[in-house]
């Protein structure tokens, strides 16, 4: 009957006036925790990468043009090295600093293998230093040891090392990446019309090094993408932290944002530049 279907419409009509008033809401706030959710995830990788990179790199060889980038030396791997001829068992190879080096024991084992072609770095007080090629020498040849000699034998090409610091502490470049550039490009703080974050991160590698320190972030293309949907970031690098001066400190601030959703991450540490 027409009474009937009257009070069908109002039924219906008041089922989704309650969906539009009480689970929309719901439904939204649901999808705005799982892009949020996104975001962090997305950003906590991008700054445990750089983390990761930063703590283990070359000491003294951040440079930071600009808080939009930074560069950076990365290690494949550390160890110590024979300084001072074996006096019992004979046919042993020293890092000499008082002359040219070609050769050299490696006392200690090493978690990751060098390749010939890899760089070995001495020592390193500053940026100029390893990114002018004061303080390394490409590796030419490996060769294992007797144990009583050491672990390996590392051939590099002729050059007079600094004295570094006690132990004869020493770090490898892997010839595939050389320097590393992290450059945050386009993030201007504003979102599109998508309610998306502008900016990419950037992580630029195996360019080679630059014995001219960068007075401005470089070009990225081609460049392979850390995030994207960046809103905004600032990485700010301070070599001196600490009473002893032998601590930098890197801040990183990562901004993300999707659908007008935005997740911000802040990461601080510790750097340890004794070489």
């Amino acid at each position: 009957t027409v009474v009937e279907l009257v009070i069908a419409m109002v039924v219906f009509g008041l089922l989704a006036a309650t969906l539009v008033i009480f689970v929309r809401p719901a439904v939204t706030a649901y999808q705005g925790a799982r892009t949020r959710a996104g975001l962090v995830e997305d950003g906590d990788q991008a700054l445990r990468r750089m983390l990761r990179e930063v703590q283990s790199a070359v000491p003294n060889s951040i440079r930071t043009p600009s808080t939009d980038c930074f560069e950076l030396v990365p290690t494949l791997v550390g160890g110590r090295a024979r300084l001072a001829p074996d006096t019992v068992n004979a046919g042993s190879a020293a890092l000499d600093t008082t002359a040219a080096t070609t050769q050299f024991d490696v006392l200690t084992p090493l978690t990751n293998l060098p390749a010939v072609g890899d760089w070995v770095v001495v020592g390193n007080q500053n940026p100029a230093d390893v990114h002018g090629g004061a303080n390394r020498s490409d590796i030419t040849a490996i060769s294992p040891l007797a144990a009583n000699l050491g672990r390996m034998r590392i051939a590099v090409r002729s050059k007079q090392f600094p004295l570094g610091y006690d132990g004869g502490r020493f770090v490898v470049v892997p010839a595939s990446q050389t320097a590393v550039f992290y450059v945050c490009s386009g993030a201007d703080g504003t979102l599109d019309a998508s309610g998306n974050g502008k900016g990419t991160l950037y992580r630029m590698s195996g360019y080679g090094f630059n014995a001219t320190a960068p007075t401005a972030c470089p070009g990225t293309s081609g460049a392979p993408v850390l995030a994207s949907q960046v809103r905004s970031c600032r990485f700010v690098y301070d070599p001196n932290q600490g009473a002893t001066q032998q601590n930098g400190f890197v801040s990183i601030q990562l901004e993300l944002a999707r659908n007008n959703e935005t997740a911000s991450l802040v990461l601080g540490a510790h750097v340890v530049n004794a070489p």
